[in-house]
């Protein structure tokens, strides 16, 4: 056990022991909210509900109102009891798979509010996160809004891609790991990010990320390689990979970066993110043809 740990251990039981039931002190609709998830932020900004917004973790950046000068509370797989505690009495909403259990468990015996929101990477998804933030933080009809908005948003994406003939293969480069790609197989958010824009996954063969030998990379041949842009990542530093570089992708130097967030999160601007990523295929492609 870390000394960390120990230390809110031991604030936890002084906790409880000077208010036993914090979240019945507290009106849950007034309680303000650790954001935990860049898109369960984006959301709640969205609901119009940012100045419920008491800290966030570090893959919340947008929008940037909402989050300036907030506290952070770490990364939202390695959230910190201590920084949470400290706020008061807040409750947490938090995306699916933010950690780790033992801070959880820490924060629901201290009697804080958590709530978990299911984060599956797919438009059905993306809607149900919505009902489900909408409906924790009391903004039901702004929630019914912003579902019509994106909606709208995947239909009028489906017109544009059904006029599509070309299917790109893209390899989706989320990092790299001791200088291999570590690229988005299947049920990643990278994978139903290039079906939306209408563009095939260049691998296949495992889910999630993991890296990819030399041999793979040229094997798939990707007409496009996109990575997620990043301190450290550059599209030089991929084209210097000779697997990279012996590619249809590297030969036309049709690789570039997008922002996570925006292009992996699944928040209300999935739809034009989607668009953004078709639309920076067809330059790159139609460049590199030229």
């Amino acid at each position: 056990m870390t000394r960390s740990l120990r230390l809110a251990i031991a604030l936890v039981t002084l906790l409880a022991g000077a208010m036993p039931d914090p979240a019945a002190a507290v009106d849950l609709a007034d309680t303000p909210i650790v954001s935990v998830g860049g898109a369960v932020t984006e959301i709640i900004a969205s609901l119009g509900a940012a100045e419920r917004i008491r800290a966030v973790d570090t893959t919340s950046t947008y929008p940037a109102a909402a989050v300036a000068g907030k506290p952070n509370v770490g990364y939202m797989r390695q959230l910190s009891a201590e920084g949470i505690l400290a706020l008061g009495p807040v409750r947490v909403i938090a995306v699916e798979g933010a950690g780790p259990p033992d801070v959880l468990k820490l924060l629901a015996e201290a009697g804080v509010k958590i709530d978990r929101v299911a984060d599956e990477p797919s438009p059905a998804g993306l809607l149900a996160k919505v009902r489900s933030i909408s409906a924790l933080v009391g903004r039901k009809t702004e929630g019914e809004a912003l579902t019509a908005e994106i909606e709208a948003g995947f239909a009028a994406l489906a017109r544009e891609r059904a006029m599509r003939t070309a299917h790109p293969r893209v390899l989706f480069v989320i990092a790299l790991q001791n200088g291999r790609p570590m690229a988005a197989g299947a049920k990643s958010a990278a994978a139903a990010m290039m079906l939306l824009a209408g563009a095939d996954n260049a691998v296949s063969g495992f889910d999630g990320y993991k890296p990819l030998s030399d041999e793979a990379i040229v094997a798939a041949a990707p007409d496009a390689v996109v990575f997620m842009d990043r301190p450290g990542l550059t599209a030089a530093d991929l084209l210097a990979l000779p697997a990279i570089a012996a590619t249809p992708a590297g030969r036309r130097n049709a690789v570039f970066g997008m922002d996570g967030l925006y292009l992996l999160g699944f928040g209300p601007r999935t739809p034009a993110a989607a668009r953004d990523l078709m639309a920076a295929l067809d330059r790159h492609l139609a460049g590199a043809s030229k």
